[in-house]
């Protein structure tokens, strides 16, 4: 049987880095679409870009074969240019020897990429692509709301 497969937008968004903060998410299946979004009261951008991610990902029941859209260079290159791989080769270290930002959010995703057949694609941000459009929105809307939870690890 062959995997369902989808495409999923995200973005995140920081008002402040660090600062007040949300993630947006769109998943789209055949006719179905699913919104995500959440806000955080301290955190910053590069995190709430990969809590996009782990989110629509997670929000999946069953192993997807997924196309996902991100404005994060950060995000996408981690995966595409094997930097997690080093990373983890390096004992969590970069290639200078510092130690890797938001390790605890890159340890959520190894096991979502390991049910998951993911395709990282870039899509430049406020470029008019409406559904990177609508998870920005989802994503301001959230971190100005007042429904703002604890980024913990932030």
């Amino acid at each position: 049987m062959s995997k369902k497969k989808l495409t999923i937008y995200t973005d995140g968004s920081c008002l402040g880095n660090p600062g007040k903060g949300g993630y947006g998410a769109v998943l789209l299946f055949n006719e179905h679409r699913k919104e995500l979004s959440q806000g955080y009261k301290k955190t910053t951008n590069n995190r709430m870009e990969m809590r996009a991610v782990i989110a629509a990902l997670t929000e999946l029941k069953e192993p997807c074969e997924v196309t996902l859209y991100t404005d994060s260079q950060y995000v996408k290159n981690a995966f595409t240019k094997k930097w997690i791989d080093n990373w983890q080769k390096n004992g969590w270290k970069t290639a200078a020897k510092k130690p890797v930002k938001n390790k605890d959010l890159w340890l959520q995703f190894i096991p979502l990429l390991e049910k998951h057949d993911v395709t990282f694609r870039w899509v430049k941000g406020h470029a008019g692509d409406p559904e990177n459009e609508r998870c920005d929105d989802l994503a301001r809307t959230a971190a100005s709301s007042g429904d703002l939870i604890v980024d913990e690890g932030a």
